[in-house]
């Protein structure tokens, strides 16, 4: 909004002129989406509990996290706020990979908050039956791999995605079969980041630091000459994705002013599904899919955790009659909890580890 209005004043003073670079209007981004979360945060806050929307913790898991129940939750739509707020003000309003990322950001988002509210508000304990979220969330990834199927972003061909470290190496996929690799792609990130929300301030950190760096990947791919250097597809309007990817980061920063241990707020599924679903659509309007699997290393090792952890005990009950664990609880960061590492090194250790996979990541820019 901000580009459409004061950049066309260029002509009149010189100041109007920085509008038209991204990487102040990401800056800008950044610092929006941290002050609208300072500002909106106390206000949801209190709004929740005055609604007395409070986390409900599970039996089954960690003894200590039993002094957080009734903190309130739902607290993803201080995000949401910042990440609209200060997308729509910084980015360039009719950019169609802003629209697409806004759009499905919001869009998981209202799952996420469809499911907080029957459980929290309406007191359903299985909130969103799984399968019935699961539905939503891969009809949301479908709807958009054929919108990209049927309108193309780019000159390239839209099913091709890229492979990291290998620069003439891409990954070819049947068009029939590309809708179903994005949903699976937005529902995964999404999911991932779902089940990594169980300790303060681990789900936030982590988006942040994963946002920034695909934010840097944006901003390379959306210029001629650093993707033309670096081997990458130059994806004309992609570096809009800078801006709402920092707003993304910041309102995740911001989040964390709260949500910083001992919690204040939790996000809730409202939170962790509009997080996910964020990353992973970036991810998929850069054809980077794959390079998810890097930059979001931690999200991955979690919900490999729990895809082990479920499979060799259900195979070791049917082979002897008693389920055997490989973890002493899952999702990974529990099993630390379970080792006796207070929560809050297990939550900084999270963050180096997302620190190294991101710098990685941004290493196959280089590296290919």
């Amino acid at each position: 909004m901000l580009y459409e209005l004061l950049f066309r004043l260029a002509d009149r003073h010189i100041i109007f002129n920085v509008f038209q670079y991204i990487s102040f209007r990401a800056a800008g981004a950044m610092v929006t989406a941290l002050l609208v979360s300072f500002i909106v945060g106390p206000w949801v806050i209190r709004r929740l509990e005055a609604g007395r929307v409070g986390q409900i913790i599970r039996a089954e898991g960690p003894t200590s996290h039993r002094k957080k129940a009734g903190t309130p939750t739902m607290g993803g739509l201080i995000m949401l706020i910042a990440i609209v707020v200060s997308t729509v003000l910084w980015a360039r309003i009719g950019d169609h990979y802003i629209n697409i990322a806004l759009g499905m950001t919001l869009l998981m988002g209202a799952i996420g908050f469809w499911d907080d509210y029957l459980k929290v508000v309406r007191h359903e304990s299985r909130g969103l039956i799984a399968r019935r979220k699961f539905f939503w969330q891969m009809a949301a990834g479908l709807t958009l791999g054929v919108l990209l199927l049927l309108q193309p972003l780019s000159s390239h061909d839209v099913t091709h995605r890229l492979v990291p470290f290998l620069k003439n190496v891409h990954l070819s996929l049947v068009p029939l079969v590309f809708p179903l690799f994005v949903a699976f792609v937005v529902s995964g990130s999404a999911n991932a980041v779902n089940l990594t929300d169980g300790l303060d301030g681990l789900a936030a950190g982590l988006s942040a630091i994963a946002a920034l760096a695909f934010a840097v990947f944006a901003y390379v791919m959306g210029r001629v000459d650093t993707s033309f250097y670096l081997g990458l597809p130059y994806l004309p309007g992609a570096g809009e994705l800078t801006v709402f990817a920092v707003a993304v980061a910041g309102a995740a920063i911001g989040f964390l002013w709260f949500n910083a241990p001992p919690a204040l707020v939790f996000m809730g599924d409202t939170g962790s599904l509009a997080l996910g679903g964020a990353i992973g659509t970036v991810a998929v309007l850069l054809k980077s899919e794959l390079l998810l699997l890097v930059i979001g290393g931690m999200f991955v090792l979690e919900v490999v955790s729990v895809m082990i952890q479920t499979s060799v005990f259900r195979f070791t009950r049917i082979r002897t009659g008693t389920g055997r664990r490989v973890f002493r609880m899952a999702p990974l960061h529990h099993h630390f909890e379970q080792l006796g590492w207070p929560e809050t090194r297990v939550v900084i250790r999270f963050y180096i580890l997302a620190i190294i996979f991101a710098l990685s990541g941004l290493a196959t820019m280089k590296v290919r």
